[in-house]
């Protein structure tokens, strides 16, 4: 076995303690199971692997993406592993673990400044056009997850396992939104299989556009990208729940304190949700979300780091 045949299959729990008594069993896909810590690694290897089927990624290629840093981690790894050479657009918005992470699989990191180190619509445009710009160099592939498609079926890998494992008796599956992929591929699969399952997309509140509401600075990395994602399908999403930045940060720490469960802040605003689902369906019902990365990504941030107490 080749490392990116360990990509996938990852373990599904059920919360025990954070869960209220009138709520849905609350079932978690443990992503950080995946190479990288995240879920990114199964895009990651789709996105790559289908460039290369279709000769726009050849030997010798330099691969160019812009990332708040899982999805970068994750590109560099599957690079890494295939020989090509990787050019990350980023930012100080992210943390500095998530830099050090991609950089260590030999990604070249090229910073974008943010305002404050928020995530804002203006940062995520900024990025993108620096890496368009770079993308022209000569035997360069740019990934463009906002707008790639093979992305898409990088998730239905997921949705086939959560069917699996839940043995069908799935009644909602509920994840942040970043560029859309993952719940639109996992929300595909579900819904061939069970049409009434409920699809349940999660953004920031502080940047609630999926739901009408202005753009607007969170820290909730990896999702809420100020507009909607090009990937975005209505179709195969039933409702809309808005989770603040601070509510999330809290639930991630009580996941730790209280579960066990080591993850980052995207986590934390998934299982906030679920509950809020979990609540509305019943205590018979079952609600499938993700911890979407490791708490390791943020170690260094005002997640778990020396600030977090004041955070």
């Amino acid at each position: 076995m080749d490392l990116l045949q360990t990509i996938g299959n990852t373990s599904l729990v059920r919360l025990q303690r954070v869960v209220p008594d009138d709520c849905a069993a609350i079932l978690a896909k443990l992503e950080w199971e995946n190479p990288t810590g995240s879920m990114k690694d199964r895009m990651a290897r789709a996105v790559i692997e289908r460039a290369e089927a279709g000769g726009r990624l050849r030997p010798g290629g330099t691969v160019v993406e812009y990332t708040g840093g899982s999805t970068g981690a994750s590109l560099a790894l599957v690079c890494a592993a295939k020989g090509y050479r990787i050019r990350i657009v980023t930012s100080d918005a992210f943390s500095r673990d998530k830099l050090n992470h991609m950089a260590a699989l030999g990604a070249e990191l090229i910073l974008v400044p943010s305002e404050g180190g928020l995530t804002t619509k203006k940062l995520i445009l900024d990025m993108i056009d620096k890496a368009r710009e770079l993308s022209t160099e000569p035997g360069t592939f740019l990934v463009d997850q906002l707008h790639n498609e093979d992305s898409i079926m990088g998730y239905r890998t997921l949705g086939e396992e959560i069917w699996d494992q839940t043995n069908g008796k799935v009644d909602a599956f509920v994840h942040s939104v970043g560029t859309a992929a993952s719940s639109r591929g996992v929300g595909t699969v579900l819904k061939r299989h069970k049409p009434a399952v409920e699809i349940v997309a999660v953004e920031p509140a502080e940047s609630s556009v999926l739901l009408g509401g202005a753009p607007g600075p969170h820290k909730i990395e990896g999702v809420g990208i100020g507009y909607t994602p090009p990937l975005w399908d209505p179709s195969v999403i039933d409702a809309i729940e808005p989770v603040a930045t601070v509510d999330a940060k809290e639930m991630a720490r009580k996941l730790a304190r209280e579960e066990g469960l080591f993850a980052g802040t995207s986590a934390g605003a998934n299982v906030i949700a679920a509950i809020r689902v979990g609540q509305r369906l019943g205590p018979d019902a079952t609600v499938v979300t993700l911890m979407c990365d490791s708490g390791l990504k943020y170690v260094s941030t005002d997640v778990y780091g020396s600030e977090a107490d004041n955070a």
